[in-house]
């Protein structure tokens, strides 16, 4: 009988709650242990796990790291799945592996190229992958410049911090003077050039922005799972266009996409983004971690966590072709459990402590997030 499966996701996105459902079902029939940290007492992944910690908050990376090797010392973790200080902790995948917890995170080297915009470009340019035309701006005055080489090309301007991820910071340049049509309805993505080159000139420090074109739909996400051999055993591209989403296998999003993957060590589980600009696709954005959307891929009878971990623990999965593609669906949300309030006394406890006592997980709570839910993969 195969021995349970300990995973450990640490201050991940909410949605993540489905990816850890995906790990319980699935298709090897594999016993597995979730464990969860976060900052956030009420974030869902703590209450969707087998076991869950409030993390310490203000550590370093460097203490970040000795406190997630004695998390997985103390926990008995077979996979620890890392996005807050992954760089740091990759680094140190001898110290894990020693531990016996196997990393499911590329290389170094990977992610120090993907974690700067400017420079990840600049990288995947150089080995033939499309790019938008961009500037690395951290002054009114460059801003400026850049706004009008944009708009003298027919474009709109647009701009986004150089690291950052999940769509932080992005904003789209109007020259339309601030007017009442900017407080009805909802907060928008677009803002007065004269507003964004005021703010800069009263800053006390730079900024450090890309500016670039706004790029036009279909936006397509492509899932990849990559061996430590550098190839890869999985490549499904999402589209979405507007509140309409779908999948796609044309290699004009996943060959550039495998190119990135391979050729870079993303190994385990990325996700590269794609836009247009004009009639081709160009690259928009790399991260180097699985996804929050990735549990949508089940609507193609895949369960890409279960194959990721398989490869994490050395069990080569194979090529994973999808057998069918699910029609084009919405996402929608839905109720999760959260735990009970944790007092602040608890909040503040020391890291050797957890500040979590250990509790099963809740079933699901109905409606989930999106169709994807109701197939058992």
């Amino acid at each position: 009988m195969l021995s349970r499966v300990r995973v450990w996701l640490n201050r991940t996105y909410a949605e993540n709650v489905f990816f850890m459902d995906q790990l319980r079902r699935n298709p090897s029939d594999r016993a597995v242990e979730i464990h969860a940290t976060h900052g956030d007492a009420d974030s869902p992944v703590l209450a969707a796990a087998d076991t869950a910690d409030l993390e310490p908050e203000g550590l370093s990376p460097a203490a970040y790291v000795e406190y997630a090797l004695d998390q997985c010392a103390r926990r008995g973790i077979d996979v620890f799945v890392p996005r807050l200080h992954q760089g740091a902790i990759v680094a140190h995948r001898a110290e894990f592996e020693a531990a016996g917890t196997a990393l499911l995170a590329p290389t170094p080297q990977a992610i120090a190229v993907f974690e700067d915009k400017v420079t990840a470009y600049e990288a995947v340019h150089s080995v033939g992958v499309p790019v938008p035309p961009f500037r690395r701006v951290r002054t009114a005055d460059e801003l400026i410049a850049a706004v009008e080489e944009l708009e003298a090309g027919g474009h709109k301007a647009c701009f986004k911090p150089a690291t950052g991820a999940g769509g932080v910071g992005f904003r789209v340049i109007t020259r339309s003077p601030f007017s009442l049509l900017q407080l009805g309805g909802f907060p928008g993505p677009y803002v007065q050039l004269d507003l964004v080159v005021s703010a800069l000139r009263r800053a006390d420090q730079p900024v450090d922005w890309l500016v670039m074109p706004r790029l036009e739909q279909p936006e397509v996400s492509v899932d990849c799972l990559t061996g430590p051999d550098n190839r890869v055993r999985l490549a499904v591209g999402r589209t979405k266009n507007g509140r309409r989403r779908g999948f796609t296998l044309h290699e004009q999003w996943l060959e550039p996409a495998r190119l990135i993957a391979e050729g870079f060590g993303l190994h385990h589980l990325s996700n590269i983004q794609f836009r247009m600009y004009g009639d081709r696709p160009v690259l928009l954005d790399v991260n180097t971690r699985p996804a929050g959307g990735l549990y949508q891929l089940s609507l193609c009878g895949i369960n890409a966590p279960w194959a990721a971990v398989q490869l994490a623990l050395g069990e080569d999965p194979g090529e994973i072709v999808p057998p069918f593609l699910g029609q084009d669906y919405t996402v929608v949300s839905g109720p999760r459990p959260v735990r009970a309030a944790v007092p602040a006394a608890q909040q503040r406890a020391e890291v050797s402590e957890p500040t979590l006592p250990p509790a099963p997980a809740p079933a699901p709570a109905a409606p989930v997030e999106s169709a994807a839910q109701a197939l058992r993969l």
